[in-house]
């Protein structure tokens, strides 16, 4: 794991992977606004994944282009973080993902925008406005749901819980990376932090950490979520649509 190329992969397999889970939510969000909703927020990281799986496979220069990244790889192959192949769980699981992801993605392509490398610069720039509408979107739901019912605040407590030690991995060291993922915490932090105090929501304790995505290492789920998303490209390989 080293160097432009791994990163450009990791981030984009990230959004890729996000992108597939948001779109299982189309025609089961809890009402159609939100369905709209999900589904432009998976088209935006589906886009920024076409952005990155393409200049990843230049750099590469193995001849594979962004259908063969998303579409001919197995799990090992796939640099994503664990959080974003786990699977949807209720509609709190889905936001706290979206909420931890989106606070990390926005400081993220912020700093892209501005690192050395031009391509990179140029979708970090274009990313990051998406990415302010994610964590906008995220948010008022962790609001909403963290200081609403009785209910609906023990499942958004429980979703956090559930979610939150898969958060670590994000910041880990990636070297030769033109973002240094460990200096992103803070912003994360201070993004995190204010939404889950007003939504009357514990900071979970930070504890066992799960990791090994970036290093091809997954859990069981993501191979089911490949077999889904690749099926219909293998079964025709090379077809034009």
């Amino acid at each position: 794991m080293n160097g432009p190329f791994d990163f450009a992969l990791a981030l984009g397999d990230d959004a890729l992977i996000a992108a597939q889970r948001l779109g299982e939510w189309t025609t089961r969000a809890p009402e159609m606004e939100e369905d709209v909703a999900l589904a432009n927020v998976a088209l935006d990281q589906l886009g920024a994944a076409r952005l990155l799986l393409t200049y990843a496979g230049e750099l590469e220069a193995a001849g594979r282009d962004e259908d063969a990244l998303a579409y001919l790889r197995d799990d090992r192959e796939f640099r994503n973080c664990l959080l974003v192949e786990l699977p949807n769980g209720d509609f709190a699981v889905t936001v706290a993902k979206l909420f931890f992801l989106s606070a990390y993605q926005l400081p993220l392509y912020a700093a892209l925008a501005g690192c050395a490398d031009e391509r990179l610069a140029a979708i970090g720039a274009k990313a990051r406005k998406e990415s302010t509408y994610h964590l906008d979107h995220a948010s008022l739901w962790v609001r909403r749901l963290g200081d609403g019912t009785a209910e609906s605040h023990r499942r958004m407590q429980a979703a956090v819980d559930q979610v939150w030690p898969y958060v670590h991995e994000l910041f880990a060291p990636f070297p030769g990376a033109p973002v240094d993922p460990t200096t992103l915490r803070a912003a994360f932090d201070a993004a995190v932090d204010p939404v889950l105090a007003e939504a009357t929501l514990a900071r979970p304790a930070d504890g066992w950490a799960p990791a090994g995505g970036r290093d091809g290492l997954h859990t069981e789920h993501l191979s089911y979520l490949l077999t889904e998303m690749q099926v219909l490209h293998r079964a025709h390989p090379g077809a034009k649509w």
